[in-house]
This record gives structure tokens, sequence and C-alpha cells, in this order.
């Protein structure tokens, strides 16, 4: 019937055919039998309602149509292959776009590293960046997100999830606090010091240390509210006051403050990743949780000056 669907398979049989000269010849050249390359002519020419062919002795020969035909198809043909081409990238992750989500304090000293990698490696893939502390400003539904447990930006469901790390916290103390040479020290031990804050008031990473005191009876002073690190370990080393932090957070200390491990009991956070089962084949994706892994690895061969040991990466 006139107006339906071209078949592009007969398209590519019909292009053969005329590139060949003969039936016999494009059925050699494609593996099919001369009657089933007939077959697929008498129905393109159904399809079409034009005469693609005529028989010109005892072989047959593309009608002037049917030359125009075959060299518009070939065009056709070139533009679907590109077309199939892009939906492989777009599976593979090659091309398109990616969300990828995180935390702040990771978005220091993992993030840049992933991206960098993924842009040699991925150049055509577009990848859009956002904190999960302003997940509440700029809702979105990311591919990938680094987090840590309990503290996602939106629900897990539809996402594969996998544990990367389970990280200590750490004491960063001036060189000269009596604690600073101790190889640990006791929470409850900290009661009294001048504590400053160093996360958002309802942040996750704030709760776990707030858990971990309440467990031993007490509620941090805090004398000083920020929220963010590094700036936490700025008052530390003006003399303000202590700080309790995770240890990828006392990395790079300023000179003269020193990061001791937190025990009885050790706070830890879960740092988590999670995946959308949507990307879960996507290369990129793929990739992405390919190199955090790699960063947890060096993360935790890697300590702070106080040497405080290393949590081991989890799968």
């Amino acid at each position: 019937m006139v107006g339906q669907v071209l078949d592009a398979h007969r398209l590519r049989i019909f292009r053969a055919v005329v590139a060949a000269g003969s039936v016999h010849g494009a059925a050699s050249s494609l593996g099919y039998s001369p009657s089933a390359i007939s077959q697929h002519l008498t129905a393109l020419q159904k399809e079409t309602g034009l005469s693609l062919v005529e028989r010109v002795g005892r072989g047959i020969a593309p009608t002037t149509v049917g030359r125009a035909f075959a060299e518009e198809s070939g065009q056709v043909l070139e533009r679907l292959a590109a077309l199939e081409s892009m939906a492989g990238d777009l599976r593979a992750g090659r091309v398109g776009r990616l969300t990828l989500s995180y935390f702040a304090s990771a978005g220091v000293g993992w993030i840049p590293p992933v991206v960098a990698t993924l842009s040699r490696e991925f150049p055509r893939l577009r990848l859009d960046l956002r904190l999960i502390e302003l997940a509440r400003e700029t809702p979105f539904v990311p591919d990938v997100e680094l987090f840590v447990e309990a503290a996602e930006s939106s629900p897990v469901e539809g996402y594969d999830v996998h544990t990367l790390l389970d990280e200590p916290y750490v004491v960063v103390l001036p060189g000269t606090h009596p604690l600073a040479g101790a190889s640990t020290v006791r929470l409850l031990d900290l009661q009294h010091e001048a504590w400053i804050d160093n996360d958002l008031v309802r942040g996750r990473c704030r709760q776990v240390v707030l858990d971990a005191c309440a467990a031993v009876g007490f509620s941090p002073a805090f004398q000083v509210e920020t929220q963010d690190y590094p700036s936490a370990v700025a008052f530390v080393a003006a003399g303000v006051g202590i700080t309790v932090l995770p240890r990828l957070g006392a990395r790079d200390l300023p000179d003269g403050l020193h990061a001791v491990p937190v025990v009885d009991p050790v706070p830890v956070r879960r740092i988590q990743v999670r995946v959308r089962d949507s990307v879960r084949d996507n290369l990129a994706a793929q990739r992405i949780l390919e190199l955090l892994r790699e960063r947890v690895v060096a993360a935790s061969a890697a300590s702070p000056r106080s040497e405080v040991p290393a949590a081991s990466p989890r799968s």
C-alpha cells in the first residue's frame, strides 16, 4: 500500500542490487538466495508504488525512477546509520547528559579529578554538577549521587545504592593542646572544650557527632558555628577552640594543627553512591562509580598529618 512506512532492510537490499547490477550478485554479497532478493524487491515496489527495476536481457537493471530512488535511499540509509550509531552512544553514555550530585566536603577532594577524567574519556558527554546541600533550592533527580547515608537529596527508590566507605571522625587540635600528641582521644575528654561547629544545622555529618556525644552523656558547647570544614579548621588555627569532623575534612591541615582519631565511641559516617536504574548500564555512570572507588582507595592510603588510621572501603 502506497504511503506505508518503508522497510529500511529492503532499501539496503535494493541498493545492493543496483550496486551489483543483478539479483544474483546482490544475493552472493548479502548471503541470501536469489529468490529471497526477488521477493524483497517485489515487496519494496508494492510499498512505494514505483517500478524500480526492469528486465534487461536475462538480468534486471534499475529504471530511471529506480536510479533516483536508489540515490535518495543511500542518503537516507547514511542518516539512519548515523542515528543508530548515536543511539548506541547514548545507551553507552558516550554522548548525552548525566547529572552528578555530591556533598560539599567530597566536592573538594574527589569530584574534580573524577570530572576531569570523564571529560577526557567522554568528551561529548555533558555533566551537570549539583550540591546536595542546595537540593531544596534547585530540585532535581540525580543520575548519580555521592552522599552520606540518610542524607540523600531525594528518595532512593529506583536506584542501585553502593557503600563506598565507613569514615571515622577526628578531632582537630592546636599543636599546643595537651591532647595534640595523643594517639587517640576519648570523646568524653572533649566535653568541656570550646567546640567549633562545621556543618549545616540539620546536616547528617553533624548529627553523627551529636549522636555520639549523646551516647556518652553530653552535648557539645558550640562557641562558633560555621557550615564548612575549612572555616572550622581556620578557627582552630586561630586558637578559638576544637572541631570534630570526618577524616576526609582533616586533610592538608595548616601547620601547627593535629588531627587525632576520636574513640569511645568512634563517630562514623557512611559514604554511599547511588546510580539510577535507568543509567545502570551507561558506561559513563559505571565509570563514575569506578573512579569514586579509586578515590576512596587513594584517600584511605593517604592519612592526615597525625597519621589517622584509614577506614576500609566497602563494596
